[in-house]
């Protein structure tokens, strides 16, 4: 079901811009005085007056500045940048936050709560309040309705109760919405062994799992479907950047200067990972004696750069900097290949009728990805990207039924 020209016009309201250097700063220590007094609430009575009186007197200077519409968006993308940083490498910090979730950790898993704990129900709470929020926005669309079912579905069974269930039963904890090389680990041979090696009948059918997903399922379904089968369907990384994210989707950067820069970028990603899985199996293979000791720094040098720094804190905390899709966009390399099959082989396009299009923009500035698909819509031409997650949301806006997302034949 189609929105009305005057419904699906209302949701282009463009992100303010323009904010000044100095105003910049002052929101930058309003969002540090924020995340100080969330890391108050850590069990440090010493250190709690000291947060508290910065948080009061930084606030008020921000507040100043709240006249700019732009503020909520920095401020947001310091404090989440600073929580995810905090939650990674300073978990002692939200020691109040993680110790308050004991009951629930508990219950779930059967073990006091951690960071890791804290992470996932954040991010899982997160996906479902605010997808909530999505479905009102987009009630009248009937496929953004059962996607946002489904990313809900997929983070808050497949991300957190069944890796937390697994826990419970003594098992190894794993996500079975996430395979490699987006979950690299997972093929890494320390891992495999791990799991064949502690949990015999169950860590053999997570491996096959995993092996199967990425050799046999991600080709196949990606041929049929797009890759919106996993990005906008499945993927916890979409399904975050879909809900909380939706309100930033219009500040991808749409030049030709940032498509070139995403294609070096996201495929130099995945050929690391690629490089990285060899090398680690034909040191596994020669028993160490390639990579010797240093085996572990390659992966944990990986780990920290591309799967902490980029995935979690820029990918996530840079939304209301850069869009919702940076990490997506720019570094995933299961992204990567789910590209190089839709572009090359998927039955999946946009399909475009340049006769009725208007030329109102709607869709380039709700475009997630970066894609100018105006210049598409205008020559009438069928839309087949690497980068589109075929999330739908240039059809939604367009007012005249210009865009539509269809399986097709494939042209090779």
């Amino acid at each position: 079901m189609k929105m009305s020209p005057d419904e699906s016009l209302s949701l282009a309201r463009p992100h303010p811009s323009g904010i000044r250097p100095l105003q910049k700063v002052a929101l930058a220590l309003g969002s540090v005085a924020l995340l100080c007094l969330l890391l108050s609430t850590g069990s440090y009575p010493g250190l709690q007056v000291v947060l508290i009186s910065l948080a009061t007197l930084a606030g008020l200077t921000a507040g100043a500045l709240w006249y700019h519409r732009g503020v909520v968006g920095w401020m947001t993308g310091i404090f989440i940048s600073g929580f995810y940083i905090s939650l990674y490498w300073y978990p002692a910090l939200l020691s109040g936050l993680i110790g308050s979730l004991d009951p629930l950790s508990h219950f779930l898993r059967g073990r006091p709560s951690d960071q890791w704990f804290l992470y996932g129900f954040s991010y899982t709470l997160l996906v479902l309040v605010m997808g909530v929020r999505f479905m009102y926005k987009y009630r009248g669309n009937a496929y953004q309705q059962w996607r946002t079912v489904s990313v809900m579905f997929f983070q808050l069974i497949f991300s957190f109760l069944i890796p937390a269930w697994m826990m419970a039963m003594n098992q190894p904890e794993f996500y079975f919405s996430y395979f490699w090389p987006l979950k690299y680990e997972y093929l890494f041979p320390d891992t495999v062994g791990w799991l064949t090696g502690s949990y015999v009948r169950t860590g053999v059918f997570l491996v096959c799992w995993g092996a199967v997903m990425s050799i046999i399922a991600v080709p196949v379904l990606t041929w049929y479907f797009g890759k919106r089968w996993y990005c906008s369907w499945v993927c916890g990384c979409g399904a975050l950047a879909e809900t909380a994210g939706d309100s930033y989707r219009s500040l991808s950067d749409k030049s030709l200067r940032a498509w070139k820069v995403e294609r070096w970028m996201i495929h130099t990603v995945l050929a690391v990972i690629v490089f990285l899985t060899l090398l680690l199996w034909l040191n596994s293979w020669k028993q160490g004696g390639l990579l010797g000791s240093y085996s572990h720094i390659f992966s944990k040098t990986y780990s920290f750069f591309i799967g902490s720094m980029f995935s979690g804190v820029i990918g996530t905390g840079f939304y209301p900097i850069f869009g919702s899709r940076v990490w997506c966009r720019f570094g995933c390399p299961q992204a990567a290949i789910l590209g190089i099959i839709q572009r090359r082989w998927s039955r999946f396009r946009i399909t475009t009728n340049g006769g009725q299009c208007i030329s109102c923009g709607n869709c380039s500035e709700y475009c997630e990805m970066g894609i100018d698909v105006k210049s598409y819509a205008q020559r009438g031409d069928n839309i087949v990207r690497a980068s589109c997650v075929g999330c739908g949301i240039c059809s939604a806006v367009c007012p005249r039924g210009v865009l539509k997302l269809e399986n097709g034949t494939v042209s090779l």
